[in-house]
């Protein structure tokens, strides 16, 4: 009876400290996470407090530590399970190959939807492109309204919103990062005095970087960089001006306007194609040759000029 109770005791004390273990295990397993965690959402904290972070940066950073929490909690946890089970005496090769099989089954179900994540993580970490940047991606462009994981949501001039998984995302043109370049070629008549062209347009993009628009901010003086083309109707100049990003279109549209209404000023003409079609009358006809403008809106008959 005594080795009995000595043999049911030393069990018991062997089950209590391994019972002992497994608690401690769990608790340092808490622990950590908690810290690691922390200590992430505090980076990330830092970050957003900085005056030059872009808006578009918090929906990238609150992604980010939604996957460095849920990537820590994993690891934390994996191991401390494993752990566990070396303490009540498991084998855990089995578990190991099972595990490895079964992985190596979903990941081959489901490689394009494990290509979509890893792609949406890789985009995150790199910064390539986030919330409110224009871009073009192949098919689709425009701008980018939500970037997540798996996929990209992107909604085009037309107003129709784009659903692209990331993993489909070959390569990315980002119009709106940093800095954007709004380049014209201003089209003059062959009979225009160039050097007066080229001041008016020189003057009238002076003029749109100086009033520092809201949607239209020219950051550095603006650069004609000569003559770009000799066209079939007229010869370009081409104008470029380095601007805030995404605001290239408002400012070309601005600096558009405001030309028409320069060149009108000085009397430089913008061309535009002009024809005009000879009808010939048979042989029985009479009169003279009728002369008909291709331009639609001119009548049959309109004078030449106008």
């Amino acid at each position: 009876m005594g080795d009995a109770l000595q043999e049911w005791w030393a069990d018991f004390g062997t089950f209590g400290v391994a019972l002992l273990r497994i608690v401690l295990i769990l608790a340092v397993a808490f622990l950590l996470n908690r810290m690691a965690r922390r200590v992430i959402r505090g980076f990330l904290n830092r970050l957003k407090e900085s005056p030059d972070q872009p808006d578009r940066q918090t929906t990238r950073q609150e992604t980010l530590g939604m996957v460095l929490r849920s990537a820590v909690t994993i690891v934390v946890f994996t191991v401390a399970v494993f752990m566990v089970l070396s303490e009540v005496n498991i084998d855990l090769a089995p578990l190991i190959a099972s595990a490895g099989i079964a992985g190596v089954a979903i990941g081959f179900g489901a490689q394009t939807l494990v290509r979509d994540f890893l792609s949406g993580f890789f985009l995150l970490v790199e910064d390539q492109f986030g919330v409110g940047d224009v871009i073009d991606v192949g098919e689709a462009s425009g701008t980018v309204e939500a970037l997540n994981l798996r996929t990209t949501e992107i909604r085009d001039v037309n107003g129709t919103l784009w659903h692209v998984p990331n993993g489909e995302i070959k390569r990315v043109a980002n119009k709106s990062q940093d800095w954007a370049r709004a380049v014209l070629d201003v089209e003059v008549a062959y009979n225009t005095d160039m050097n007066l062209a080229m001041h008016v347009i020189k003057e009238v993009a002076d003029a749109v970087w100086h009033d520092a628009l809201e949607n239209a901010t020219i950051t550095e003086e603006p650069q004609i960089w000569g003559v770009e083309n000799f066209g079939e109707n007229a010869i370009s100049i081409r104008l470029a001006m380095k601007v805030q990003p995404g605001e290239q279109w408002s400012t070309a549209r601005e600096i558009r306007r405001r030309l028409k209404l320069a060149f009108d000023e000085h009397g430089i003409e913008i061309p535009f194609p002009q024809r005009v079609m000879w009808i010939k009358r048979g042989e029985d006809d009479e009169g003279p040759i009728d002369r008909l403008d291709e331009d639609s809106f001119l009548p049959r008959g309109a004078p030449d000029e106008v």
